[in-house]
């Protein structure tokens, strides 16, 4: 009666806490995906539990390690400043983000970083901001000496400005990008320079002047750039004015206004900006075009997708690929469109259209944006494990690895799935003396098979597979393979980097005297940095037909090292055999259990 309350009482408390975390399901989902190395699918869940936790610094810390494991540094980078300012007290973390700000080319960010930190008494923050302080302090220095000498020295005044800016002297850089912009007007990336300075000391109107002056301009990635800086909406009449005012040779942007006055009725205004057009010497009056005429539908799109106005843009450009078929820029902003709205398979199609154009440029950002879709909408995935352990109890190294290539049906409740599994070890030792033969360790043969799986839900899956299994060494048969069984995998992450998984396997082997065997291993531990972890086991092994060597009961202590790509674990166990009939060993056992984990999913 205890024992049955007591479990009734686990439950419920084991249910209300999945009640009470919204987080709870998208969370296990991402665990288990880790522990199979599936960081494509934990990406994915940790990013639908921010959605639903998005105040937890302990989710975007989790997604921001797996985002450095399949190598996105910079949206890792961008998970970890969440988490910092969620939980600004964790030095941890923050020295973390601080590290890849300044690896990911933003070293203005990272020595305010380290320079917060380091006033806590943080002697690694102390040295890193040291490291990136000292040449800017020192440079600042030798370049204010150059100006003495030399006033109207361009590359003084633009070097002196990027280091006062990387120092956080935001008035001198100001005023030594302003004197350079007056001494070398054609170097259009200082008014980006310019509107960045501006913005940050809060002077927001001289910022936007500055920054829509360049992103009228002839340069594209300066263009860009400041978009990305400017306001969602389109600017008014008297900024485009203001930003004459500071670049009055920008061509476009004079176009730009006399189209604008035109929109709005004020002909006689846009011919005035027309008529104050610069010369230029490579293309006659005729050629320009005019910007009285109305946009078509590929500019709208292209506008629309810049801004952000996704539906907006799929209508201009669906259009423009109706009036053009041919147009291959269409095909790759209709791509982006889709991929915006998180329609993958659609843009793949586009980028799968645009990636034959004639143009380098397009074919080239067309075939990287259909390759990095690719794999998450292959229909065929090939996952690839590796798993050799080292065990004294049997004096022997095992090894046990698969290839497994699965066909992706959404729409399917069973995946099928092609298989070969290779299960050995190097002494052959299990097949010899005393008759002691603990298949389950070592069946000395790659076996080929196909089979059905379910998708994993909550962390459950079952599979079953038939085919063949060849034998190598003393016992090289080959015969018939049958197999299939259940899985449940969870993992949970506790306060002050706790952490519990539990891992449990049903199988049954039909070549093992249709046995039944089921696996238990459970661990409780703690994570002392991202590639330590030290924990307790608790193992359990039951089987059917009650052997002896598959009825055990082990506990001791562990350690785990991710040493990228590979995790190392190191147990030390203290096993009892649970049925000693027919047992030559003794009851009990010491295993020294040493394993390396590989794989990787195409």
């Amino acid at each position: 009666m205890g024992t049955r309350f007591a479990g009734l009482l686990l439950f419920a408390l084991a249910a209300c806490g999945q009640a009470l975390d919204p987080a709870y399901a998208p969370l296990e989902r991402a665990y288990d995906a880790l522990r199979v190395k599936d960081y494509d699918r934990a990406v994915a869940a940790f990013e639908q539990a921010i959605v639903l936790a998005p105040a937890r610094p302990d989710i975007r810390t989790d997604l921001a390690y797996t985002l450095l494991k399949v190598g996105d540094t910079e949206s890792a980078r961008d998970q970890f400043a969440e988490a910092t300012r969620l939980n600004p007290g964790d030095e941890h973390i923050a020295l973390e983000y601080a590290f890849l700000c300044y690896e990911t080319k933003q070293p203005i960010i990272a020595r305010r970083v380290f320079d917060r930190i380091r006033k806590s008494g943080n002697k690694t923050a102390e040295a890193a901001f040291e490291n990136i302080d000292r040449p800017l302090r020192e440079g600042i220095a030798r370049w204010k000496q150059a100006l003495d000498l030399s006033p109207d020295n361009f590359s003084a005044h633009e070097e002196l400005a990027r280091l006062a800016e990387q120092r956080d002297e935001l008035d001198l850089a100001s005023e030594h990008f302003q004197k350079a912009w007056l001494l070398r007007p054609d170097r259009r990336a200082l008014l980006l320079d310019l509107g960045r300075i501006w913005k940050q000391q809060g002077l927001v109107e001289e910022a936007n002047t500055a920054l829509l002056a360049a992103s009228r301009g002839s340069e594209p990635r300066v263009a860009e750039e400041a978009r990305e800086l400017l306001p969602s909406r389109y600017p008014y009449v008297y900024e485009f004015e203001k930003a004459l005012a500071l670049d009055p040779e920008n061509a476009e942007l004079r176009r730009e206004l006399a189209y604008l006055h035109a929109e709005m009725g004020n002909r006689a205004e846009a011919e005035k900006q027309l008529q104050q057009l610069p010369e230029r010497a490579d293309l006659e009056p005729a050629q320009l075009p005019d910007p009285l005429r109305p946009l078509d539908a590929k500019a709208m799109g292209v506008k629309s997708l810049e801004k952000g106005y996704m539906n907006d843009a799929l209508r201009y450009l669906h259009a423009a690929h109706e009036d053009d078929p041919k147009d291959f820029e269409v095909m790759l902003k209709l791509g982006w469109s889709y991929n915006n709205l998180k329609d993958d398979r659609t843009a793949q199609r586009w980028f799968d259209s645009a990636r034959r154009s004639p143009d380098a440029q397009i074919s080239s950002e067309a075939s990287r944006a259909y390759r990095n879709l690719r794999p998450a909408l292959e229909r065929w995935r090939t996952t690839v494990w590796a798993f050799p352990i080292i065990s004294t109890r049997w004096a022997d190294a095992f090894a046990y690895a698969q290839v497994k290539t699965e066909l992706r049906q959404p729409l399917l409740p069973l995946r099928l799935y092609f298989t070969a599994r290779f299960i050995g070890d190097t002494a052959n030792a299990v097949h010899v003396g005393g008759g002691v033969a603990p298949e389950y360790l070592s069946e000395h043969s790659v076996i080929l098979g196909a089979g059905l799986a379910t998708p994993m839900w909550r962390g459950l899956g079952g599979w079953f597979e038939a085919g063949e299994a060849f034998g190598y060494g003393p016992r090289g048969l080959r015969v018939p393979d049958y197999r299939g069984g259940l899985t449940f995998a969870k993992a949970a992450r506790g306060p002050h980097r706790t952490f519990f998984e539990t891992n449990e396997d049903g199988i049954y082997v039909h070549r093992f005297n249709k046995d039944m065997l089921l696996y238990s291993q459970n661990r409780v531990g703690r994570l002392l940095n991202e590639a330590v972890q030290v924990y307790w086991n608790f193992n359990g092994t039951v089987d059917y037909k009650g052997e002896y060597w598959a009825n055990t009961a082990e506990t001791g202590p562990g350690v785990r090292f991710r040493l990228r790509p590979v995790v190392v674990s190191v147990n030390f166990l203290r096993g009892a055999y649970l049925v000693n009939q027919g047992n030559p060993r003794g009851p009990n056992y010491n295993d020294v259990r040493i394993g390396v984990w590989y794989a990787f999913t195409r």
